[in-house]
């Protein structure tokens, strides 16, 4: 919990029931697999009271160095924390009769938090729960789109959206327009590249559904996450077989295409030592 002071809602914002703002840390983004390992949230009552908490909880499997790397909670932080299980009361408590907000909480706090309530069987009900996203209105209040980015960037309405020459013509005109609003962008592609889609060194595909772990290739997704490629190849015909008709990118095929005939690449220099 931090020491910073609590913020007020916005004025024109009317609360006729609680609403909780909260998020969540977890072991990953799947939210049928995955666990929380913190929560944290302000509820806001009607009359002006606030409550603020922060519970950190021990997922009960191993965090992923994936994990660590984006909110820094170790097993060692929760080695000694109270699992979900132990905590669902006094978390289903602070969201008694709230209205739900948050950022991205639609598509992905929500569900987790569901996910872990219906694990310990005591459902967490939306009903009659209304939900204020800030991603939501940030998304549509400020569109992401060529358009959006030639008037902010260059001043300009983009006359010709959606012809193929005019969406050319309008990202060039955008990418010197960003170039001079950001003299840090890099000069060079190959910095580019690594800015505009930025991998983890870890992965052995460039969608990261595969990564090295200890010199061997993983799965980094679903039900399998952590599972060896050479034990699924051995071990788990009908789960290859799944991923190689269903519609995950070509790289990521091919690795497994080769290793069900039987080559496996070598591991990276930089891969081999990552756990």
């Amino acid at each position: 919990m931090t020491g910073d002071p609590i913020p007020a809602l916005p004025e024109r914002l009317r609360l006729d029931k609680p609403l909780v703002v909260f998020d969540l840390e977890a072991t990953g983004l799947n939210k049928r697999t995955d666990r929380i390992v913190a929560i944290a949230l302000v509820r806001y009552e009607p009359i002006g009271t606030t409550e603020q908490v922060s519970y950190l909880l021990n997922p009960g499997i191993p965090i992923p160095e994936d994990a660590v790397r984006i909110h820094g909670i170790t097993d060692a932080d929760v080695r000694d924390a109270p699992t979900f299980a132990e905590m669902a009361e006094t978390i289903a408590g602070h969201f008694a009769g709230a209205d739900l907000a948050g950022y991205n909480v639609l598509g992905y706090d929500i569900q987790m938090l569901t996910e872990e309530f219906a694990r310990v069987q005591r459902p967490f009900s939306l009903d009659g729960r209304r939900i204020l996203d800030a991603q939501r209105i940030f998304f549509r209040k400020e569109p992401r789109d060529l358009s959006a980015a030639l008037r902010y960037y260059c001043g300009e309405d983009h006359a010709n959206s959606h012809d193929a020459l005019g969406d050319v013509l309008a990202t060039i005109r955008v990418l010197a327009g960003q170039f001079r609003m950001y003299p840090d962008l890099p000069a060079d592609l190959a910095d580019l590249n690594d800015y505009c889609d930025p991998r983890d060194p870890s992965w052995a595909d460039r969608a990261g559904r595969l990564k090295w772990a200890k010199g061997e290739i993983v799965f980094n997704f679903g039900k399998f996450q952590g599972q060896t490629l050479r034990d699924a190849v051995a071990n788990d015909p009908n789960f290859i077989t799944w991923l190689l008709r269903s519609d995950f990118p070509d790289d990521t095929k091919q690795i497994v295409r080769d290793a069900v005939n039987g080559t496996f690449p070598e591991p990276p220099p930089t891969a081999a030592p990552r756990a």
